[in-house]
């Protein structure tokens, strides 16, 4: 996974990871955003409608093995699960195509994205960095908010606690464009659908410091967690490089295939501190699209993971 050549992208990550460190402060070993998770492991098996959509490999396989990890949000390792600040939950997928060769989704429990780029994203970082409890409103960070209608929508859209990681939607926050075996090109979002669909807790209702977390391992020890794959699909004209746009629900959805999770993943602390997750596709079929946040993305991933992996491995605290 190489750095993009663009000195700017790997600056502005440079920055961007400075902006979480500022935030919540150095955890040594850990992400800087999503930084509590769980790694489990099992299939991805293929729909029969994906061919219709693209031509990559994990979909015209009868299966390939995966690998995920749930998050909370935040730098915190021991964030409490029942901290609005866990929110959104996260979701990422490995689909591992053979030795060092995989694809990679990666996507949160709400549908879009604060900004449209990276710039806007440090400005929205660096706002919260200066709105301490002690800094007299206007804060910079509503400051902020108010004047970007889309960030605005992102703070204020609901963001319900999960009966589990295993009862939640997840969006990919960027479109790509998808290539099947006639050629034809259609662009699209990844959604992450649960097979017994979505269950959120009451109102707050009471859970422990790792309820979510807990009750992933209980659930995958009794028996398989399955997602569908979707991927939204593009109408002509819809904005395709801008992750604050949201598409109608009446765009097609298309179902990619069936994720099947059978086991959590051994040594979970030590696998979770050396993946890097990888927002490109970098594989046949799936192409990134020209929104911005991607190669920033990737840098970001790259820069801190390299990071993660040369600390010492701590037990979180």
């Amino acid at each position: 996974m190489p750095l993009p050549q663009d000195e700017r992208i790997v600056a502005l990550a440079d920055q961007i990871i400075a902006q979480f460190d500022r935030i919540f402060g150095l955890h040594p070993g850990f992400r800087p955003a999503h930084a509590k998770g769980i790694m489990l492991t099992g299939t991805f098996k293929p729909a029969p409608g994906g061919k219709a959509l693209t031509k990559a490999p994990h979909v015209t396989r009868e299966s390939t093995p995966v690998t995920v990890r749930f998050s909370n949000s935040t730098v915190i390792p021991v964030i409490p699960d029942s901290s609005p600040d866990a929110n959104p939950r996260g979701f990422a997928i490995r689909v591992n195509l053979a030795e060092h060769v995989h694809t990679d989704i990666v996507a949160h429990s709400t549908d879009g994205f604060p900004t449209h780029d990276g710039k806007e994203f440090l400005e929205f970082l660096e706002a919260i960095a200066a709105s301490g409890p002690d800094v007299p409103s206007p804060k910079p960070v509503e400051v902020f908010v108010g004047s970007h209608p889309a960030a605005l929508a992102f703070v204020q859209a609901p963001k319900p606690f999960p009966v589990s990681f295993a009862t939640e939607t997840y969006f990919g926050v960027t479109a790509y464009a998808f290539t099947n075996g006639d050629g034809k090109k259609s662009f699209g979002r990844y959604r992450i659908v649960p097979e017994g669909g979505n269950e959120f807790l009451a109102d707050g209702a009471a859970i422990s410091q790792n309820f979510h977390f807990d009750e992933i391992a209980e659930r995958v020890g009794k028996g398989p967690i399955r997602f569908k794959v979707l991927v939204q699909v593009a109408a002509d004209g819809d904005v395709t490089d801008n992750a604050t746009v949201h598409w109608p629900e009446s765009r097609e959805q298309v179902e990619l295939g069936m994720i099947e999770l059978t086991a959590l993943v051994a040594d979970n602390l030590v696998e979770q501190k050396q993946i890097i997750w990888d927002p490109i596709p970098r594989v046949e079929g799936i192409e990134s699209s020209a929104d911005p946040l991607l190669d920033l993305r990737a840098a970001v991933y790259l820069i801190s993971g390299r990071r993660r992996r040369a600390a010492p491995l701590e037990e979180p605290k």
